[in-house]
């Protein structure tokens, strides 16, 4: 008897993950239920396009580890089904003391990660590739680079369609219970399916189809983060050259407002990281007051906020004002001015939040069962979907 295994969600992870079972086990019967009306509509396809390689993540994490393999599975990926792409280096900068000290330690980590070719720019040679950025000292990452995830994402659901997989978007998931032996029935639109495995990749919605499948308190709450871009004007893109990367600030998850030169054309500023008032909340008017309520009322996002209130207020001044935008945007580039910039693209960052009020800074995946639900996988997650797919059958799906 052929292996049912649905799937919850059709951005970059869940495709992913259709795609590597069924290379794995071509036998099995794969549904793949999305609410939208195509692929990664929300955070895989409005996300920067940016290869991230894994420089900044704690080594031995599993977001190091699958950063490093996945970028190189996804270039490969690329080069294989002809999707643009480009290794084009990133330079992380550093101005003063202090962030100089977090650049050293960002170097170490990404060596001890397995990254290759980290390089400190002398002043010459951070002017030669970026004359307009200013830094007292500046990392080149030559693996990192940019990517069409639009490309990706349809040439995964090419793939798992020619295969025989079965993608149902329009498909809202209404429940699932259990039925005998472990069978799964999933409410998906006006439809039942019988599934004998089930894999929750709902992103935005992770943890409340993981409480509505497994009839358990959600370990951790996705709160939704609007992240806001500007765009250079096209007379004004000579200011970057490649992807211009501040250093982070290693309590959070977030890598800063940076500049970024996208794969069709362009270069964009930002994010910022804006607590949203709705789960798919891409600006100030779209409000959801069960979202908002959810959010308040977890334990954990009380706490946090409480902890960083003065992050959170940063960030809603950097939404409201576009000088503090762009005063972000400066400490990279003294020179820019606000007419050189106009409005670019949102998206809204699923991010867990422990009940403890810690942001969850790794991947979190979960097993119940024959159930496998992904409750966190921000960025790198689009860079690294193949390589999370490939984790997640070889660790917790039983194969024939």
């Amino acid at each position: 008897m052929k292996i049912k295994t649905g799937i919850i969600g059709a951005g970059i992870l869940g495709l992913a993950i259709a795609y590597k079972i069924r290379e794995a086990e071509p036998d099995t019967e794969i549904y793949l239920f999305d609410k939208e009306s195509g692929p990664g509509m929300h955070q895989s396809g409005r996300n920067s396009g940016v290869l991230h390689c894994g420089l900044s993540y704690e080594p031995g994490s599993l977001k190091a580890h699958l950063a490093v393999s996945g970028i190189r599975e996804m270039v490969e990926f690329c080069r294989k089904n002809g999707i643009d792409h480009e290794l084009c280096g990133k330079v992380v900068v550093a101005s003063g003391e202090r962030e100089e000290r977090v650049l050293e330690d960002l170097a170490q980590r990404g060596a001890a990660n397995g990254l290759k070719g980290l390089t400190f720019l002398s002043s010459s040679e951070l002017e030669k590739r970026e004359p307009h950025v200013k830094a007292s000292a500046a990392l080149f990452v030559p693996e990192e680079g940019i990517v069409d995830y639009k490309g990706v994402m349809g040439a995964l659901a090419s793939r798992i369609l020619e295969n025989g997989g079965n993608i149902a978007y329009n498909t809202r998931i209404g429940g699932c219970a259990v039925k005998r032996n472990r069978e799964f029935i999933v409410i998906a639109g006006k439809r039942e399916f019988v599934v004998d495995r089930l894999i929750n990749c709902a992103g935005l919605h992770a943890d409340q189809v993981y409480q509505s499948c497994t009839n358990m308190e959600r370990p951790l709450r996705i709160v939704p983060f609007r992240g806001e871009y500007l765009r250079l004007k096209p007379d004004a893109e000579y200011l970057v050259n490649h992807l211009v990367y501040p250093v982070p600030d290693p309590a959070y998850p977030f890598l800063g407002v940076h500049f970024t030169r996208m794969i069709h054309g362009g270069r964009e500023v930002g994010p910022n990281a804006v607590l949203a008032f709705k789960r798919e909340g891409y600006s100030w008017r779209d409000f959801s007051f069960k979202d908002s309520l959810d959010t308040i009322a977890a334990p954990g996002f009380r706490e946090f906020l409480k902890r960083n209130f003065h992050f959170a207020a940063r960030e809603f001044s950097s939404s409201l004002f576009k000088s503090s935008f762009l005063e972000k945007a400066r400490h990279l580039i003294p020179d820019i001015t606000a007419d050189q910039l106009e409005p670019g693209q949102t998206g809204v960052r699923a991010q867990a939040i422990e009940n403890t009020g810690v942001l969850a800074m790794d991947f979190r995946i979960v097993s119940d069962g024959s159930q496998v639900h992904v409750l966190n996988a921000p960025s790198p997650g689009a860079t690294a979907s193949l390589a999370i797919a490939g984790y997640i059958v070889k660790n917790y799906i039983h194969l024939n």
